[in-house]
């Protein structure tokens, strides 16, 4: 096997897959095919625990955070094997990792501002709309020092 030299730090390989790479990839496929398997098994759960009605939301949240668990797994061993991810050097992966949790915590604090948001709206909007028409100024009416 050949190997290609840059700079005396980074060597790569050339030439056909080695017993050592064919084994890595099965070991890969298998566990991928395996989470894959468990994550819809968990959804069809799910599925059949929505479709009867009698279930426990608390049951359904905690195999939901599993499925998350699990998805984020799958996306480890695809991203450190068939994107070489793995085999790169400490500070290849953290600039490729640290905006990835940046922007996941951005999505995060996005979601739970624009609940905190829906949530307030609701408390301080008026429950009956009805009421509220009759309560409130129509529009093109005189208000305080305005003109009509």
């Amino acid at each position: 096997m050949e190997h290609q030299t840059f700079g005396g730090e980074v060597t790569i390989p050339h030439g056909a897959p080695t017993d050592d790479s064919k084994k890595r990839i099965w070991k890969t496929t298998i566990i991928l095919s395996v989470l894959t398997i468990v994550e819809l098994a968990l959804g069809y759960w799910i599925y059949k625990m929505h479709s009867s009605g009698d279930y426990s939301h608390g049951l359904v949240n905690f195999l939901k955070g599993i499925i998350i668990i699990l998805s984020l797994a799958k996306a480890f061993f695809i991203v450190s094997i068939f994107m070489h991810l793995g085999d790169e050097i400490r500070n290849m992966i953290m600039t490729i990792v640290v905006p990835l949790a940046l922007f996941i915590w951005f999505i995060i604090a996005f979601l739970w501002d624009g609940i905190s948001w829906k949530d307030l709206r609701n408390e301080y909007r008026p429950k009956d709309p009805v009421k509220y028409e009759q309560t409130a100024p129509a529009h093109g009416s005189t208000h305080e020092g305005g003109l009509k």
